[in-house]
């Protein structure tokens, strides 16, 4: 098996990646990707933008305020100040690697108001393109930076352990379909891995977004935080798609109103803030209203009309592909699985309790959001984590330790899913949407417990292990919480219980289910 020395390694070439490789320079780094950078990410794909208090009235506390009222009594408060208040420094930090974030005719930065927000403070890229663009920005700096070197085409199998230190990854090239793995040995590993979106049938992510570096995490014994807050972007177009197009949220926050097909607009009735009510809120109201057949719809005709494809060009084009003309037409929206707000538990440096490894991104938990993320918050913590790491990193004496072994991949078994398999990850992503998803109940989860559990034991390939101890996670975090808060609602315990207002922690020997996937 091949073994290759790194000094601190990055596993994903999303924002969070590419943001901490930039800033770790000029100390060297390998950043693996699973495919070319710029592909296969969820940054990518990001419509709304990064929220920054910037704008005349608006100030860090209120952003903060406005993500602990969002986060549904969980979000780490100093967290949450922390990360308001370093958010501005960020955004110049990207305007400096060349971002085109949307400024006026006087040339100051056009900020835009978005679900949950007491402000317009949602910086944009070309109305819904932010994602995009920041990310071409950052993979030009990343290439002409001589201390970051790239190997894409790489998919992370598994830790490496070394005396109870994270010492590396198994990971496999030629986008999985190598032969043989290869051993990354690193003094720190930073994981950037990304989401969970493709552990559920519907969901905006890309195909990538699979848990897998969650699930590395937990096996190696790092503790995973708030695992069963999941949250489900309401306005997913439902096209018939996978993944689903997004509608973004800056579309309401300009007025576009959430309707029935028989013209009711819905939200009123939900929540004071109508369609600007968190996204908890809105996904269970667009759900109720498809479950009792009426049908979810989001109407732009009077709010945005003519303008629609100017001011948000990749939802017009997803539209027009369905043959729909956004501008004079409803578009037919659901629940989609969109972001996870638990991960791998991080402290303010994006340091994880196993030493040696750090995470940054969506697969971390890193006390921002709570049970609910404010919309736009997403980039924004990619990149005040990943800055935090970088300085982390730049400020300890990097030593390297022996080399170490993976946690339980050998390394010469099926990376890519089977045939098997594949029907196998179907079977996973229904389990997941109909008994995890918008709406759980405690004997659905113990079902889904038992389904996922016979799917991991069955498993050929290290993605499909992977994906369903991912999963065990989920719904082992989910089953332990009997309440309803944020993006874990339980039809069996509707209600929130003050005695359960904290942070969910979980370790390899908490859930019996995913112990037995995962060890």
């Amino acid at each position: 098996m091949p073994d290759i020395q790194a000094d601190i390694l990055i596993v994903g070439g999303g924002l969070a990646g590419l943001f901490t490789a930039l800033k770790l320079a000029p100390l060297p780094c390998t950043v693996l990707a699973p495919r070319p950078l710029g592909e296969g990410s969820s940054s990518s794909w990001a419509q709304g933008g990064i929220a920054a208090a910037m704008s005349e009235g608006d100030t860090a506390g209120k952003h903060a305020a406005d993500t602990i009222a969002a986060g549904a009594g969980i979000v780490d408060e100093a967290v949450a100040r922390m990360v308001a208040n370093e958010a501005a420094e960020r955004v110049h930090d990207l305007l400096s690697y060349g971002v085109p974030f949307d400024r006026d005719l006087a040339g100051r930065l056009v900020q835009s108001r978005e679900a949950a927000h007491s402000e317009h403070r949602v910086v944009r890229v070309g109305g819904d393109g932010a994602g995009a663009a920041i990310m071409q920005a950052l993979i030009a700096a990343v290439r002409q930076t001589p201390s970051i070197t790239v190997r894409e085409g790489f998919i992370a199998e598994d830790l490496l352990l070394s005396d109870g230190a994270c010492t590396g990854v198994l990971a496999r090239g030629e986008h999985g379909a190598a032969r043989e793995a290869t051993r990354f040995h690193a003094v720190a590993t930073v994981l950037a891995t990304g989401g969970i979106g493709h552990l559920y049938a519907l969901t905006t992510n890309p195909a990538e977004a699979r848990g897998e570096g969650l699930a590395m995490a937990a096996r190696a014994g790092a503790t995973i935080a708030d695992a069963e807050f999941v949250q489900f972007h309401p306005t997913a177009l439902a096209l018939g798609l996978d993944p689903a197009p997004l509608a973004t949220e800056a579309i309401r926050g300009d007025g576009g109103i959430l309707v029935n097909a028989a013209g009711e607009r819905f939200m009123l009735a939900a929540h004071k803030d109508a369609e600007l009510a968190p996204r908890d809120i809105v996904a269970r109201a667009v759900f109720a209203e498809i479950a009792a057949g009426r049908g979810a719809f989001l109407d732009a005709r009077a709010a945005i009309g003519a303008e629609f494809s100017e001011r948000f060009p990749a939802v017009t084009a997803a539209c027009r592909k369905a043959g729909i003309d956004p501008a004079t037409e409803l578009m037919p929206v659901a629940p989609a699985e969109h972001y996870h707000m638990g991960g791998v538990a991080t402290d303010a440096h994006g340091y994880t309790t196993l030493p040696g490894l750090y995470a940054a991104g969506e697969v971390a938990s890193t006390g921002l959001h709570g049970a609910n993320r404010l919309a736009s918050n997403s980039l924004l913590e990619a990149v005040v984590f990943g800055a935090r790491v970088a300085e982390h990193l730049k400020g300890r004496p990097l030593v390297m330790k022996a080399r170490g072994k993976p946690v339980r991949m050998s390394g010469t078994a099926a990376c890519l899913p089977t045939a098997a398999d594949q029907r196998a990850i179907e079977r996973l992503r229904a389990i997941m949407s109909e008994r995890a998803g918008v709406v759980r109940d405690g004997a659905g989860l113990l079902a889904a417990s038992r389904q996922l559990q016979a799917i991991a034991e069955a498993a050929d390939s290290s993605t499909l292990v992977n994906m369903a101890s991912a999963a065990l996670i989920i719904v082992a975090a989910a089953l332990a919480r009997r309440e309803s808060r944020g993006g874990h609602w339980r039809s069996d315990f509707p209600h929130a219980s003050t005695a359960l207002a904290t942070r969910s922690k979980l370790t390899l020997s908490a859930p019996p289910a995913a112990r037995r996937a995962l060890s």
